[in-house]
């Protein structure tokens, strides 16, 4: 339905306003920054869902918080503020960010719209997961915290139930020695597809941690792959290096993905990211 008289716009200032009038209307629709709502109407008066519920004046949402063990980001908190923040965010996440879309859409857009897209997942699941981050869900009676790897599974569907909300991003900053980020676009539209992050972590020239991890229509990450390296002398042998892409293309057949193109590209940027482990 078009902006009209018909259109319920509700601003509640707490969680309990909010839960109250979510309640009273059931299919009223959070509203943050509202660019994935807005950015395919070309239209004077834009579709908007029936019933809103208008996030802003949610000062909770809003909070950035900084310990020596994570940095905790409201759902509410936009794209360019977390860039603001430089060195108290981790590289791989920053990178992910510069990414997506121009200055002014990252000053309206937001974290949390930005990982609760329901068609697929966009720019920060990829980042998230790899680096172990936790989101608070929020309903009228609790909150419950999930892993980021857990709120975005192979499933198309989020892990949000019926009524709740995304609140909190908990990203530890446990340091990663080397870190990629890769945005795909699809080939046919040039449109967002997915990313994917490569983290590593050593210790007196001991691999310690490994993490790769795609989020785009699916979330992929091949737990077992990771293993095979973890505890090999840095750099690594060829052989090494080799069995772990052969392992990755095995998981790519094991989950019946056919895209030639995108199963190419990932297993590239798989390719090129170990490298700069090899002897």
């Amino acid at each position: 339905m078009d902006v009209s008289l018909n259109n319920q716009v509700f601003s509640p200032a707490s969680f309990g306003e909010l839960f109250s009038a979510w309640s009273k209307y059931p299919d009223a629709t959070p509203f943050a920054g509202g660019t994935e709502i807005m950015r395919r109407q070309g239209r004077h008066l834009p579709h908007l869902p029936r019933n809103i519920l208008c996030l802003d004046k949610l000062v909770d949402l809003r909070r950035i918080t900084r310990t020596e063990r994570y940095l905790e980001l409201g759902a509410m908190v936009t794209l360019n503020e977390i860039l603001r923040l430089g060195k108290a965010v981790p590289e791989v996440f920053i990178r992910c960010l510069e990414l997506i879309a121009g200055a002014q859409v990252r000053n309206i857009a937001t974290i949390g719209g930005n990982l609760c897209y329901k068609a697929r997942r966009l720019d920060a699941s990829a980042p998230l997961i790899g680096l172990d981050a936790l989101y608070e869900l929020r309903c009228a009676t609790s909150a419950r915290w999930i892993a980021a790897s857990r709120f975005s599974s192979l499933s198309k569907s989020l892990a949000l139930n019926e009524q709740e909300l995304l609140t909190r991003i908990r990203i530890p900053l446990e340091p990663w020695d080397y870190s990629v980020y890769k945005k795909f676009k699809r080939q046919e539209t040039g449109e967002f597809a997915g990313g994917a992050v490569f983290l590593v972590r050593s210790e007196k020239n001991t691999l310690t941690g490994l993490r790769v991890v795609f989020a785009g229509d699916v979330v992929l990450r091949d737990k077992n792959s990771e293993s095979l390296l973890v505890g090999k002398r840095l750099p690594l042998d060829k052989k090494d290096a080799a069995g772990f892409a052969e392992r990755w293309n095995a998981y790519f057949e094991g989950i019946g993905n056919q895209d030639f193109f995108f199963k190419a590209s990932l297993l590239k940027f798989i390719t090129s990211s170990l490298d700069a482990l090899v002897a």
